[in-house]
């Protein structure tokens, strides 16, 4: 679809990849569709009745020339200086386009299973405070619930301490 203002929509094959993830490594977890939009962390919440701080919001960053994703409560924030200090530069957000072409899934809809390329993840601290998460599953109205320390050796994470 050449062109610019093109609107971005998601592969039909994240949700699918992300339940072949689930199906391959982790088939007691199921995919949850909701016919609402799951898009933002208020309508995550919403749509899974848990706390907005519940949600896992899954961030599609690069630094210098190395594409990551870094996974964190849904409501913390970047701290600048901690991740400077943790991944030796500055964050810069993907635009949509590139989030979708990095990860296959759409924004709103972005998680660390079912890739369409191996990224580094990174799991924030702030996930640590919950039993179970709600992170996103490929497309902007599907999630899965799960613990934070089982999404983090599933995807093969790391701890990181960058948010406020």
């Amino acid at each position: 679809m050449p062109g610019a203002g093109r609107l971005f929509k998601p592969k039909p094959m994240s949700l699918e990849s992300v339940r072949a993830f689930f199906r391959a490594h982790a088939p007691d977890i199921a995919v949850i569709e909701t016919a609402e939009s799951s898009a933002t962390v208020a309508l995550a919440a919403a749509a899974h009745g848990v706390a907005p701080e519940q949600i896992a919001k899954t961030i599609c960053l690069r630094v210098g020339e190395e594409t990551m994703l870094v996974v964190a409560s849904g409501t913390a924030r970047l701290d600048n200086r901690k991740f400077k200090d943790t991944f030796g530069g500055k964050a810069r957000m993907l635009d949509a386009e590139q989030v979708t072409e990095m990860t296959s899934h759409p924004v709103g809809g972005v998680c660390p299973f079912g890739l369409v390329q191996p990224l580094p993840v990174y799991c924030d601290r702030s996930l640590k405070a919950f039993t179970e998460v709600v992170p996103a599953a490929g497309a902007t109205n599907a999630a899965v619930r799960i613990a934070p320390e089982r999404m983090a050796d599933l995807v093969g994470a790391r701890w990181v301490d960058v948010c406020q």
